[in-house]
Order: structure tokens, then C-alpha cells, then sequence
């Protein structure tokens, strides 16, 4: 048994070296957490700061909370606070968060990162209910300057569905964000937004069985939102032949995949889908991506969830998507979690992580302890993090992928996965990890749907380690290796 603690502490050693030479951010350097965090007492003063780190050179602040807003200004703010980007371009770029409610009555709010008063900082942008808007989920910013979220809801026979421009996220005052319907993307459930080099839009339909879209503008460099959504045309993602449903626990779709048209160049519906366009009342018609997907045989993963696009240096960009899937198949078994990557010039998907992938904290396949996850992430040098939608307190974890050659597997030596935080507030879970593009050592994270109701947004900060902090890491791996080679030698 002692023979192995060597090779324990020597595998949480090399993952913390990962970031020694990193070129920007400190987030990797960690000491993998063995396990999840306990729970926390319900309403307490600990939910300021719920998270099990895995350096102590990270720390946790509470920028924003539920309780306050309404407060400030009271039934201003619905809760289950959703995905969160910033205002990455433009002026004053990245003094912004905005996130939307996930609630009935949705809406968005945005934190000024530069207003250093807790009461005044945030703001309710759009109000709850505004278009009746609900289940506001996805959370990213546009090429041209603007916000764009979606509705985690779909109905064959409802308005839902729906992707909403806010035209002036940066400026407007309370309740009063210009929130536009961009009724050229086909209406799914959605929740990841992403956008590539060339300003495609990628969406998915979070659906046990839906697919994966792109949407490509007929003016890829449109100046604003009314340009860019005023015509073009949506794909649905295809592997192989076709026609396949991942399942609970069936295998992983894997291989090349092509984009099957389900528009027009124009936006409108062609002859293969042309019997999923839905009349939504009043004269106006919209189609329904998820008819029209299985219409041309698109192929149906297991609820796909958020989007992140890597782009690899002198290579191409892969497109990553998860799919959480249910907890438990229909004979009362495991359900099984993936995530899966599209590279956008071979068109060849593969597997990036699933319960087989290696866990650094034990040196085995993860198993169990990867389950649904959900949102997605990629801090400053790269590296994907996976983020549970599971039960705070509980098993709700963060992990940090280490893809050493970044070739989108982690099937390579010295490569896997590490629990990097962990959420100990009751009733709740983690949404929206966003790692900051104007700062690489600083990241947020919302605590959404708590028992105490008290939605709050966290940031979290790496310290930037002295310079002889680095020489004692060196020294302790060199170490290592004189150890591992002496034994070799015995």
C-alpha cells in the first residue's frame, strides 16, 4: 500500500507543474481535490464563500447576490442565475458580466466589474417577464458589440424557444435593455452560443436526442445585429450516416460528420423541412430546429448542453459540446456524461472525456464521479474545464482537463482530468464559469437555485506565486525524478 503513495503524490505534483511555464494563467496549479465538498449550513454566512478550492492561492469573493437586488429594488430580480459573459469587445471592453434569469419570468442582469459599491454594481437590465420571456439560459457576447441570450424551452405548439438580441447591454439603465427576437435561428432549447473565426453561430437543443446547428450569416461581417440576422443559413451536425440517437449508455458518436442544410441561404425553410415550419400566431412563423434536424437525419445527442470553441495555434479550432445526459437509464443504471469535440476543418468528431478518462487524484478512470456535465470553460492557456450540474454539497464538482498537446483527446500519457472546485451550498449548483479576458487570473462562477434562494455570483482570483516559489516546485519534481530513477535502478 505505501508503494503507492509515491506515485500519488508524484501524479499531483506533475499537474501542478503544468502551469510553471504557463505563459499566462496560474489556474492550473493546483493540488486535485480527492473528493467534494460537504455541505454547508443552509442560509449561513458560508454561502459567501461555498467553494472547496484546490490551491491555496485561489481565493473566493461574493460580487453579487439575490437577497441584495431585490432589496435595492424589490421583484427586480427572478433568480437562478444562468451562464455569464462579459462585454468582450468594444469600449470599456470586459468591465461587464451579464447573465440571465432561468426562471419563469426571465430576464438579464449585468455587474459593473468597475463600481466598487456592493449596492449600486448591479442592475436588472431587462426586466423578469419582459416578450415573456422565460427559462433565459445561454450567455454570449456578439462579434459586432452586443449580448445575446436564448430560452432553455422549446414547445411545438409555443412561442418558445426563442434567441434575444440586447442591442445595448453596455448602456442601457434599468429595465430598459433592448431586447430583439432573431427569429432567423430556428427555435430548439437552447443553451450554448459560440461563435467561430469566420463569425459562424453554433447552438445546440438540449434535448435527450438533439443535435448540434451552425448558423452562417449571408454578411458574416455585419456591423450589427439586424445585419447579421437579417439573412442566412442554419445546419444541423451529421456523423456518419445519420439517424443516430447516443442514448443512455449507448456508445459514443464518433467519426466524420458533415452539416446538413435545414434553411434556405435565405433563413427560410427548404424542401426537406419545409413541413417544421410552425405558425407562431399574428402572422409570424418560425421554424422548428428540432423537427427540421430530424427531418434530414441530424444526429441526436444525449442532451447537449454548453459550446466553447478552443482555437489551437497553427492548427485548427475545435468545437467542444457535453452532454449531460439523465442520471439513470431506463433499467436503473448509470447514466453516462461525455465530451465530445468538432474540429472545424476535418470535420471529424471525437470523444474528449467521459468516465474513462484518468482522474489525477487516484490514477484511475474517473467513473462515477464525472456525472451530467454541463457548462463549459477555457481559461487563458487553453485548458477546458468541465462544470457538474449535480447537487451542491453534494458531488456538484468543477474539473480541469489537462490536454498536453492539445489535440483534443486525453488519451496520451500524463493526461486527464482533476476536480479543481467543489460546491458546498445546499439545494444549489454551479453555472456559467467565465474566466476573464482581460485579467487570466481571474474567474466567476454563479451559485444558481440555492435552498436559501440567495443566487450569487463568485469571483474567484489565482495569486501570482514569487519567483522562488517556482525554484521549490522545480526542485521538488527534480527530486522525483531522482527518486523514481533510483528506484528504477533497484
Amino acid at each position: 500500500m505505501n508503494r503507492l503513495l509515491p506515485i500519488a503524490g508524484a501524479l499531483t505534483l506533475a499537474f501542478a507543474s503544468q502551469g510553471a511555464s504557463a505563459q499566462l494563467s496560474q489556474f492550473s496549479q493546483i493540488t486535485p481535490l480527492p473528493g467534494s465538498a460537504s455541505p454547508i449550513p443552509v442560509g449561513g454566512a458560508a454561502e459567501s464563500a461555498p467553494i472547496l478550492l484546490s490551491s491555496p492561492n485561489f481565493s473566493q469573493t461574493t460580487i453579487a447576490d439575490r437577497a441584495t437586488q431585490n432589496t435595492v429594488s424589490p421583484g427586480s430580480n427572478s433568480g437562478n442565475w444562468d451562464m455569464i459573459t462579459a462585454n468582450e469587445s468594444g469600449p470599456d471592453a470586459g468591465r461587464y458580466l451579464f447573465m440571465p434569469f432561468e426562471t419563469g419570468s426571465a430576464g438579464v442582469q449585468r455587474i459593473d466589474l468597475w463600481d466598487t459599491n456592493y449596492l449600486t454594481r448591479t442592475t436588472t437590465i431587462v426586466a423578469p417577464g419582459t416578450q415573456n420571456f422565460v427559462s433565459g439560459d445561454a450567455s454570449r457576447w456578439t462579434p459586432w458589440g452586443s449580448y445575446l441570450t436564448a430560452e432553455e424551452s422549446w414547445g411545438n405548439t409555443s412561442s418558445k424557444g426563442r434567441l434575444f438580441e440586447v442591442t445595448n447591454a453596455t448602456t442601457a439603465a434599468a429595465n430598459g435593455g433592448n431586447l430583439v427576437q432573431r427569429n432567423v435561428i430556428p427555435r430548439v432549447s437552447h443553451e450554448g452560443l459560440a461563435f467561430d473565426s469566420q463569425k459562424a453561430l453554433y447552438f445546440v437543443d438540449e434535448l435527450n436526442g438533439g443535435s448540434v446547428y451552425k448558423y452562417v450569416a449571408a454578411n458574416a461581417n455585419a456591423a450589427n445585429g439586424d445585419e447579421y440576422f437579417n439573412k442566412g443559413q442554419t445546419f444541423a451536425l451529421k456523423v456518419g450516416a445519420g439517424g443516430q440517437f447516443e442514448g443512455n449508455n449507448g456508445p459514443a458518436l464518433t467519426g466524420a460528420a458533415t452539416w446538413e442544410a435545414i434553411t434556405t441561404a435565405d433563413g427560410t425553410a427548404n424542401a426537406a423541412t419545409f413541413s417544421a415550419m410552425r405558425n407562431m400566431g399574428g402572422g409570424s412563423f418560425s421554424l422548428d430546429g428540432r423537427a427540421a434536424a430530424d427531418l434530414v437525419s441530424a444526429t441526436g445527442f444525449n442532451r447537449p448542453e454548453d459550446l466553447e470553441i478552443q482555437s489551437i495555434a497553427g492548427h485548427a479550432e475545435l468545437l467542444y459540446w457535453a452532454t449531460t445526459d439523465s442520471d439513470t437509464d431506463a433499467s436503473g443504471g448509470t447514466g453516462t456524461s461525455r465530451v465530445y469535440n468538432l474540429n472545424l476543418v476535418t470535420g471529424m468528431v471525437q470523444l474528449f472525456a467521459d468516465a474513462s478518462t484518468i482522474d489525477f487524484s487516484t490514477g484511475s478512470a474517473v467513473g462515477g464521479a464525472l456525472r451530467n456535465v454541463d457548462n463549459l470553460a477555457i481559461d487563458a492557456d487553453g485548458n477546458i474545464y468541465l462544470v457538474e450540474d449535480r447537487n451542491g454539497g453534494v458531488d456538484d464538482d468543477i474539473w480541469i482537463t489537462r490536454d498536453l498537446n492539445k489535440d483534443g483527446d486525453l488519451l496520451d500519457a500524463g493526461e486527464g482530468i482533476a476536480r479543481w472546485a467543489s460546491n458546498g451550498t445546499q439545494g444549489s449548483e454551479f453555472s456559467g464559469l467565465y474566466f476573464d479576458k482581460t485579467d487570466p487570473n481571474r474567474a466567476f462562477v454563479n451559485i444558481q437555485h440555492p435552498a436559501s434562494g440567495v443566487d450569487r455570483t463568485i469571483m474567484i482570483t489565482a495569486a501570482v506565486p514569487e519567483p522562488e516559489t517556482y525554484a521549490m516546485l522545480l526542485a521538488g519534481l527534480g527530486l522525483i525524478g531522482t527518486i523514481a530513477r533510483r528506484r528504477r535502478r533497484t
